[in-house]
């Protein structure tokens, strides 16, 4: 097993026990970090990679994520724009379509969009069924996410099926028995959207009670439309995370609080949706675990960059810095139930993020500008900076 020092860290955000190290160095063991401190304390390794005092953080945890689908939705995008509200409704579309494409469209899809997570940063993230939404499309888009990620979800019950419009009961019959049965081996995750326009509060309970019956473990879309019993339904069902919870009250928040569920906020669907951002401020102040995810979907947060993310949440959400940072790192793991990710410390994957940048708050400080210098997965770099390829 081959050891490797990376040294010439100006700044190193480990965003665990120990943080921001200057004049920094990382040894990597394999697939695993085996050394942190400062560089000149650094043990020998069998090879050396200097970062020339750039900035390194964890690898970013993108918790939330919807990838196999068919189609796209950038005509709904520009209706919005002109004015159009947004409603779940138009999840169908992406339905359609996702039934129509083959598995090797879908996969393709996947590798492609996975591609754009890594490259910007995600180097451990979640894929969600929920465009299939018959047991062999349901199924088969959890086979396909496996191919890419351990982290993936159930989510069946993400709109009730276009067939069963006029019986909303017998929809969640399916999702609980027949497609259960079929996507529990190739899920690690069960997922209900709580919200108008979806499930109600005993068919969220009855739905994710299920799941868990069958050794998923439970989250939810809580929400995200409107207040209502998603985040109570999140909390009462041990839920790793409710995700969106754009619309809470202060009985959300203490619910939250004093729970082991992350609330997961998803700025991306806000921007493009022109929609209200959560108050992360009132959220943090109150002691909830905060992550941040992409959302990425073809409807209402077509992006794969956490970068983009963390720059809203610290312009539009009131996030410093350092708080969006930690939830795009640390709050992404624990909403996966993870301790071996989302930070830099000796026994973590060995996942790392060299900056173009000698300082993290560059990431908000320059929106929309790519200073992914380097990226570390696993111990084996996945991007290089283009001078080194």
């Amino acid at each position: 097993m081959t050891s490797t020092l990376i040294t010439g860290i100006g700044l190193l955000s480990t965003q665990s026990e120990i943080d921001d190290v200057r004049d920094a160095a990382v040894v990597l063991d394999g697939d695993r970090i085996a050394w942190v401190g400062i560089g000149n304390d650094a043990p020998a390794a069998d090879d050396r990679v200097d970062v020339g005092g750039r900035a390194v953080i964890p690898g970013f945890v993108d918790s939330h994520a919807h990838l196999v689908f068919g189609g796209e939705r950038s005509a709904e995008f520009a209706a919005r724009m002109s004015g159009q509200p947004y409603s779940a409704g138009g999840i169908r579309s992406t339905v359609a379509a996702t039934r129509a494409a083959s598995d090797d469209e879908l996969r393709q899809n996947v590798h492609r969009l996975t591609r754009e997570l890594i490259n910007s940063g995600s180097t451990t993230f979640e894929i969600k069924s929920g465009y299939g939404l018959t047991t062999q499309d349901e199924s088969r888009a959890l086979r396909i996410a496996r191919e890419f990620t351990p982290e993936t979800t159930y989510l069946g019950a993400h709109v009730v099926a276009p067939e069963y419009a006029d019986d909303p009961t017998g929809y969640v019959d399916l999702v609980t028995g027949e497609m259960l049965d079929a996507c529990a081996p190739h899920a690690r995750w069960v997922d209900v959207f709580c919200d108008r326009g979806a499930f109600d509060a005993d068919q969220a309970r009855a739905i994710l009670r299920a799941g868990m019956s069958a050794g998923l473990a439970p989250r939810v879309h809580a929400n995200q439309l409107q207040h209502g019993p998603g985040v109570q339904v999140a909390v009462e069902m041990g839920a790793a995370s409710a995700d969106h919870c754009t619309h809470v009250d202060d009985g959300d928040i203490a619910a939250l609080a004093d729970s082991g569920t992350v609330a997961t906020l998803l700025p991306g669907a806000e921007f493009s949706t022109r929609s209200p951002y959560p108050d992360a401020r009132r959220l943090i102040d109150a002691g909830v675990t905060i992550a941040l995810a992409t959302d990425c979907n073809p409807g209402s947060s077509f992006t794969t960059s956490l970068p983009f993310c963390i720059a809203v949440a610290v312009r539009d959400m009131h996030m410093t810095p350092t708080e969006a940072l930690t939830a795009a790192t640390v709050g992404g793991a624990k909403a996966l139930r993870r301790n071996d990710v989302g930070s830099i410390k000796v026994g973590a994957r060995a996942d790392l993020v060299v900056l173009d940048a000698p300082d993290p708050i560059h990431l908000a400080y320059r929106p929309g500008v790519d200073i992914i210098h380097q990226v570390w997965r696993a111990g084996a770099p996945v991007r290089r900076a283009a001078d080194e390829r």
